[in-house]
């Protein structure tokens, strides 16, 4: 399916394009592709008045603001470089974005994105970033829980596992919302957004 629209008030959602995430191999599409091609869609959403959501995910020192919970694959108390969770310098600099720190996997989950969106009357996001299975995917389940329309820009997403990329782009993302390429989603804005 291709994305139909683009509704009045719609937000560019970026999910955790950061140093440390970035700098990661990803599948099927390069970080610097999926980051490129945000820029657009955040360059053309700005040129628009249309909100831009830059997303990271980031812990205190001591972890305590971590998900606590027991999993077999831990990530609770690894270190990380300085700078890793700082948003990649061809997204930053844009004073009039709104930036969103999430301790979780959603960024819709225990921060203000919500609050934030429905005080600009946005009633749908467009979502780029990585990693699909991971971030991107549970942010749009809950924006879709949340009554948001949700729209997936497919190229501009990428993950550590070219299957889980292709589970939740083909399986996941038709049941949460439209997708579409960077391209069709700029085309369309073009359109409903001159």
């Amino acid at each position: 399916m291709s994305v139909s629209t683009l509704d009045p008030r719609t937000a560019l959602v970026v999910i955790d394009l950061q140093n440390g995430i970035v700098g990661m191999p990803t599948q099927p599409h390069a970080a610097a592709d999926v980051v490129a091609r945000t820029v657009e869609l955040a360059d053309a959403f700005r040129a628009r008045d249309l909100p831009v959501v830059l997303v990271r995910v980031s812990f205190g020192p001591d972890w305590a603001d971590a998900v606590p919970g027991r999993t077999e694959r831990q990530t609770r108390g690894l270190s990380f470089p300085e700078g890793w969770d700082v948003i990649v310098h061809e997204l930053s600099g844009h004073p009039g974005d709104i930036r969103v720190t999430k301790h979780n996997w959603s960024a819709l989950y225990g921060t203000d994105l919500d609050v934030q969106l429905r005080r600009r009357g946005i009633t749908q996001i467009v979502l780029t970033g990585i990693a699909t299975s991971i971030g991107v995917e549970s942010t749009a389940r809950d924006a879709y829980a949340h009554g948001y329309h949700v729209t997936l820009a497919t190229d501009a997403m990428a993950d550590s596992d070219a299957e889980a990329h292709a589970g939740s782009v083909e399986r996941i993302f038709p049941r949460l919302g439209e997708s579409g390429t960077t391209a069709e989603i700029l085309e369309l804005l073009a359109k409903t957004h001159a």
